[in-house]
C-alpha cells in the first residue's frame, strides 16, 4: 500500500483530497523527516487502518527507524495530552489548571529525534484532536526554534488532508 493506493481508494467526490495528498507528499517547505513524520503521526491520529497502513508503508523508506518510532510516539502521547489539556482548557472550574497533570510524558523531552521535528508532529496531531492549549504550546516551541509559519501551516495542511482522507474512507465503509 502507498499514498498512491490510498488516493485511488478515495471516491470521485473527494477529488480535492486526492489532489492535496499528492501535492503535499511531493514537495513543500518541510524536510523529509518533518514531512513524513507529520504524515505518519497524522495517520495514526486519524485512527483509520487503511490510511495508517498506506502512509506508514510510504514513509518506511523515507524515515529512519528512530524517526518512525518518534512519529508514532507523538501521535500516542498527544492522544493522551490532547484529551487532558482540552478538558483543563474547557472546564469552567479553574482549579484544574493549577493542579499537576501527574501524567507520564517523558517522550516529549527525549523523543529520539530532533526535538523540533517531534514538536511539529505533536502540533499536527493536536490540530487533528482539537486541543487549543496544545496547539498554542507546540506552536510557540517550534516557532521559537526557527520553524516558519509556512512550515507550521504545511504540517497542519498535511494533518487536515490525512484526516479528511481517513474520514472519507470511514464514511464510505459505513455506507457499504
Amino acid at each position: 500500500m502507498s499514498i498512491e493506493a490510498l488516493r485511488d481508494q478515495l471516491p470521485d467526490y473527494a477529488k480535492d483530497i486526492r489532489l492535496n495528498l499528492g501535492s503535499l507528499a511531493a514537495d513543500g517547505p518541510l524536510n523529509d523527516q518533518q514531512k513524513w513524520g507529520t504524515f505518519v503521526a497524522s495517520a495514526l491520529a486519524s485512527r483509520h487502518e487503511g490510511t495508517i497502513k498506506a502512509i506508514v508503508a510510504e514513509a518506511e523508506g523515507k524515515l529512519s527507524e528512530e524517526a518512525m518510532t518518534a512519529a508514532k510516539a507523538a501521535a500516542t502521547i498527544m492522544g493522551m495530552n490532547n484529551v487532558y489539556y482540552r478538558f483543563v482548557h474547557l472546564v469552567s472550574e479553574k482549579t484544574y489548571s493549577t493542579m499537576p497533570a501527574n501524567l507520564r510524558m517523558t517522550v516529549i523531552g527525549k523523543p529520539g529525534v530532533d526535538k523540533i521535528d517531534f514538536e511539529l508532529w505533536c502540533l499536527a496531531v493536536s490540530a487533528i484532536n482539537g486541543c487549543g492549549m496544545c496547539i498554542d504550546s507546540h506552536d510557540a516551541v517550534v516557532r521559537k526554534s526557527g520553524i516558519t509559519t509556512e512550515q507550521v501551516q504545511t504540517a497542519v495542511r498535511i494533518a487536515s488532508v490525512v484526516h479528511a482522507a481517513a474520514a472519507t474512507l470511514d464514511g464510505e465503509a459505513a455506507l457499504s
